[in-house]
């Protein structure tokens, strides 16, 4: 699923954080180009208060890609193909349906692609949205902690790629990911092992790093420090702390810019909980599958309409999921 708040979050945590992913949900690109975690697990936002689309986002220029014998291979499949996809999400903003999207980042490709490849470009755009889509339709593993529930999780979002792209596309969009995913099953691994002593472990991670290349580390600390802003926006969500308390810790931690971004975003998931338990009260009821509807009208956009029943699903999982927009 596809929208703004996806949008608004991964520019304001890889803004502050450089790269950041949750592999369980598979949504962000795990290189150390900061692009963009738009459309993960299909966000939007709905009714008032939308924020304007993101101002358009200028990828870098590509790294040209290398065949075993060392001459330069097909250029369109660069090293920074995921990063200009990821920015025309972005650019895109929200939009009510897959086709809309696609409609709006045909309009900029311009902006990020060849005249020579506009095409192959277009082509493959449809079939990024529709994975984008259909990824937001895998489950999540219960216990994001547990190697063998990663691994299916995992193997699931990796036949759905199979599916939607070739081999060589395959390679430029997700290898550098796929890179830091075998690190990060090790590690878990690692962690779970009873019989090695924390010395052990320790060494073992460090071992496991090592083997990564310059780019995956950087992703690895960026996803250190996405996970310690997560814990940090639970934290406060345990305590209750006021939006005043939020913004100066953050605004000491990561700028003014950041904190205001996340200040934001915070707002929203308020404002999407409030009208998520409004709903679900009414669900409750002996309210009618038509006053349901038109309440689900009321109170959510089109797309966000398309992810209530989900949201409600997910509050109801063992781990006490807030039902966060999907």
């Amino acid at each position: 699923m596809i929208g703004q708040r996806a949008a608004a979050l991964a520019a304001a945590a890889m803004s502050v954080l450089a790269a950041g992913w949750w592999l369980a949900s598979g949504d962000a690109p795990a290189s150390a180009t900061p692009s963009a975690q738009a459309a993960s697990n299909g966000t939007g936002t709905g009714g008032a208060g939308r924020s304007s689309a993101a101002p358009p986002v200028m990828s870098p220029a590509p790294a040209p890609r290398q065949d075993a014998a060392g001459a330069q291979a097909d250029a369109f499949l660069s090293d920074d193909l995921r990063f200009k996809f990821e920015a025309l999400l972005l650019e895109a903003g929200d939009a009510a349906s897959p086709s809309v999207l696609k409609q709006r980042m045909a309009a900029r490709l311009a902006q990020h692609f060849s005249a020579a490849n506009h095409a192959r470009a277009l082509a493959l755009l449809e079939r990024y949205v529709d994975y984008r889509v259909a990824l937001g339709e895998l489950k999540a593993p219960a216990d994001t902690g547990d190697p063998r529930a990663l691994r299916i999780a995992l193997e699931a979002r990796q036949r759905l790629r199979e599916k939607h792209f070739d081999s060589g596309e395959l390679g430029a969009l997700f290898a550098a990911e796929e890179e830091l995913d075998r690190f990060t099953l090790a590690r878990l691994e690692i962690e779970r092992n009873a019989t090695l002593a924390p010395a052990q472990k320790q060494e073992a991670v460090r071992q496991a790093e090592a083997e990564l290349g310059d780019a995956q580390r950087t992703a690895r600390a960026g996803l250190l420090a996405h996970e310690a802003l997560a814990l940090q926006t639970a934290a406060f969500e345990a305590r209750g702390a006021s939006p005043q308390e939020r913004y100066a810790q953050r605004r000491a931690q990561y700028g003014d810019a950041a904190a205001g971004q996340l200040a934001l975003l915070d707002s929203e998931e308020k404002s999407w909980q409030a009208r998520l338990d409004e709903y679900a009260m009414a669900k409750k009821s002996s309210a009618s599958p038509a006053q349901l509807e038109q309440l689900g009208q009321q109170l959510f956009s089109a797309e966000e309409q398309l992810r209530i029943e989900a949201a409600l699903a997910f509050r109801q999982q063992p781990q006490g999921g807030g039902g966060q927009r999907p």
